[in-house]
């Protein structure tokens, strides 16, 4: 069973998106939250009993916002994980959310299939899920140019990075929202040995603590 929060001032949506999770066979929605402050009060009283596996996360929310309560779930609560969904895609957000310690960020036009896949990867360790524009936001991030990240570009990521020219090729391909077995096939190789460059990739560009985020800043 996989057990999931969801965290997001609108109730509305928050009763939509429940009850679309519980159409997929092994998900059980466990509480919702109307603010950062009620999720982490809640969290406190499902430590007794079980806690979510993933937490579905707005941004803009009041009392406390989705980063903030990211940045304290994850110090309390290191064994869940984040994923944002939003409607916010601006630089400074996602910025914000990925140095909180979020693990994917998706936006939340997608539909309901997009939203299961993207827990399922998390829970398998297959790196940071995240919506085409979000990955291609980041992805410019974490180049050297100071320009917005345009598509026809050649990829250059920083080399402090330490990306090799196949982890880079692949990232260009996933950004473009190629599945695993797409690019498997467009480079010749077997799903299995893409699943294992992208794990790679993803430890080495996102963050999943605070203490990672300070030191993902330092070397800025």
């Amino acid at each position: 069973m996989k057990y999931i929060a969801i965290v997001d001032d609108k109730k509305s949506l928050c009763q939509t998106l429940k009850e679309k999770l519980s159409r997929f066979e092994g998900y059980e929605v466990l509480f919702t939250a109307e603010n950062g402050k009620a999720f982490l009060e809640a969290m406190r009283e499902a430590r007794q009993s079980i806690v979510p596996d993933v937490v579905l996360m707005d941004i803009d929310m009041p009392v406390m916002d989705g980063i903030e309560a990211v940045s304290e779930g994850k110090l309390r609560f290191p064994n869940t994980r984040y994923l944002m969904l939003t409607i916010f895609d601006e630089d400074e957000k996602i910025f914000n959310a990925i140095k909180a310690g979020a693990d994917g960020y998706l936006l939340k036009d997608e539909p309901a299939e997009k939203i299961k896949e993207a827990i399922n990867n998390l829970l398998r360790n297959e790196g940071a899920p995240m919506s085409p524009s979000i990955a291609r936001k980041v992805l410019g991030m974490l180049t050297n140019t100071k320009q917005p990240f345009n598509k026809s570009e050649k990829l250059q990521p920083d080399n402090e990075y330490n990306l090799t020219d196949r982890e880079t090729e692949i990232l260009t391909l996933l950004v473009d929202a190629l599945e695993y077995k797409e690019i498997a096939q467009k480079l010749g190789l077997s799903p299995n040995t893409i699943r294992n460059n992208i794990t790679k990739i993803y430890s080495k560009l996102h963050v999943s603590s605070r203490m990672q985020a300070a030191n993902l800043l330092k070397r800025k």
